[in-house]
């Protein structure tokens, strides 16, 4: 597909087109929402926006482009698939705003303009060169996560969940802003690529040191890594199910992103590693990463809220996703894009059976869902397919997502054992633990009895929604180089930006 048309519609801008078009919209949605009054026309334009950056992004993407702009932002096949996965999320959390219950006495042009500004915040960390747009933009999606966190005015839970989530996010702020000042005065840059090449042949300081401690915390945050996770369950349970959606599936991906761009930049693309600090770092990575997994799926256990128990399961899942950080190699990268796109459909995916199920006045605990399999046999399978991806059930695109991310970690790049074969079998542990909880739910659903036998109706929109997520786990569990031949093509292009 050529891009040139993208190309010469933007100009010199064609590497930010698609955050153009998403800053537009932003920009818009409140005056459309005070000049209509309807939800209906708001909510259409949102999703129209985010389609048409998305088309634009998908232009850009097959085409091959590869520019930048002011040397702070770049697209490449990296960037680009990145922002495709914000696309999706925005998507989905977008297409059922309207038909939820929960956002229904929210003000709903600013609902989309934050909803929008968040995914630019996302989409400027995917194309960021630089560590000031990096912190740009996660500030700006943080700082939009939080008001959306909060615009439930009327609920105590939604009260308490963002003042939570403001102050940890505050304190995660400092840290992060604290290490990239220190990483800047031990680099004189804020450069990604300058800063690799200066690592590359400095020796140990305790500045890098600390600075490398700060805003492994501060990002740590972001992505709900033990143990610093303790916001997200309550954060999750109390937003509105919409937001919780956006928050596990997209805010964590950002915090994600994050880390590859600067930590696999400096220690691996700036050809580092026979420098220093980098062993060190892929042990305190792959430490990280196996507490992460284990606390995130034994505390779960003992969940009997819906919400909670999935917050806890994405905590599990950002510790998979952390095992990149401790092999550090190409092939994990691309399992951990991998991964991440199946996490979107999968664990996006529970969270809108649970929000139509609220939209038809059905509970938040566990044993709500008695039953579900006779008065809602589509969202009872939907669900089914949703945890068993998640637990690793092939062919589910749970399992093959995760045996690509933990072959990488028990197979070296020349085929050799890796020395990270522990940490992979503590994954493949820990999955299997996760199967006990997803079960629970799954026995609520098909062999306990509920109290009611009505039939149960939800929004078309929310049926919608699920059921591309549902086609997204089964095709890219029976066909995953849909995903994986770009991913492959994402992590080279980051390992060449030095």
């Amino acid at each position: 597909m050529d891009a040139t048309i993208i190309t010469n519609i933007f100009g010199e801008f064609s590497a930010m087109a698609p955050m153009i078009i998403m800053i537009i919209g932003a920009l818009l949605m409140p005056a459309l929402y005070f000049t209509t009054k309807k939800r209906g026309v708001v909510g259409g334009a949102l999703v129209a926006f985010i389609l048409v950056s998305l088309a634009v992004n998908v232009i850009l993407l097959l085409g091959g482009y590869v520019g930048t702009y002011a040397g702070l932002f770049q697209y490449d096949a990296f960037s680009g698939l990145m922002i495709l996965l914000f696309q999706i999320v925005a998507f989905l959390v977008a297409l059922v705003c309207t038909s939820s219950i929960e956002v229904t006495r929210l003000h709903y042009g600013a609902f989309a303009s934050l909803l929008l500004g968040a995914t630019t915040g996302m989409m400027f960390v995917a194309t960021a060169t630089d560590l000031v747009v990096i912190f740009v933009g996660v500030e700006l999606t943080s700082i939009s996560s939080y008001v959306l966190v909060a615009m439930k005015r009327n609920d105590p839970r939604a009260a308490e969940a963002a003042v939570k989530y403001v102050i940890i996010g505050g304190m995660s702020t400092a840290l992060t802003i604290y290490g990239l000042s220190m990483l800047y005065g031990v680099t004189g840059t804020t450069n990604l690529a300058e800063i690799a090449v200066s690592l590359s042949t400095a020796g140990f300081s305790w500045a890098f040191g600390i600075a490398m401690i700060t805003m492994i915390a501060g990002y740590g945050f972001k992505i709900a890594a033990v143990p610093f996770h303790m916001w997200a369950p309550d954060v999750y349970e109390g937003a509105p199910t919409p937001v919780s959606i956006f928050l596990a599936t997209g805010s964590k991906k950002m915090g994600l992103v994050v880390f590859f761009k600067i930590f696999l930049i400096m220690f691996v693309a700036g050809a580092s590693v026979a420098s220093f600090a980098t062993v060190e770092m892929q042990y305190l990575f792959a430490i990280i990463a196996a507490i992460t997994m284990t606390v995130g799926n034994v505390v779960a256990i003992s969940q009997t809220n819906i919400k909670r128990m999935l917050a806890y399961s994405s905590i599990a899942q950002a510790g998979y996703i952390l095992i990149v950080m401790a092999v550090m190699s190409e092939y994990a990268l691309t399992g951990g894009i991998f991964h991440m796109f199946t996490h979107v459909f999968m664990k996006g995916g529970a969270f809108l059976i649970v929000g139509a199920l609220i939209c038809a006045g059905i509970g938040e605990k566990i044993t709500d869902y008695r039953g579900l399999a006779k008065r809602a046999p589509f969202l009872a399978f939907a669900m089914l397919l949703f945890l068993f991806s998640l637990a690793g059930i092939p062919p589910l695109a749970g399992f093959t997502s995760k045996f690509v991310l933990f072959s990488a970690a028990i197979y070296g790049g020349d085929g050799a054992t890796s020395q990270w074969v522990w940490l992979a079998f503590i994954a493949i542990l820990n999955s299997a633990i996760s199967l006990y909880y997803y079960a629970r739910v799954v026995k609520a659903m098909y062999i306990e009895k509920g109290t009611a036998t009505d039939k149960i109706k939800v929004p078309k929109a929310f049926l919608a929604a699920i059921v591309i997520c549902v086609a997204a786990v089964i095709v890219l569990g029976v066909f995953p180089q849909i995903i994986l031949g770009p991913a492959s093509e994402a992590a080279a292009a980051l390992f060449s930006l030095v």
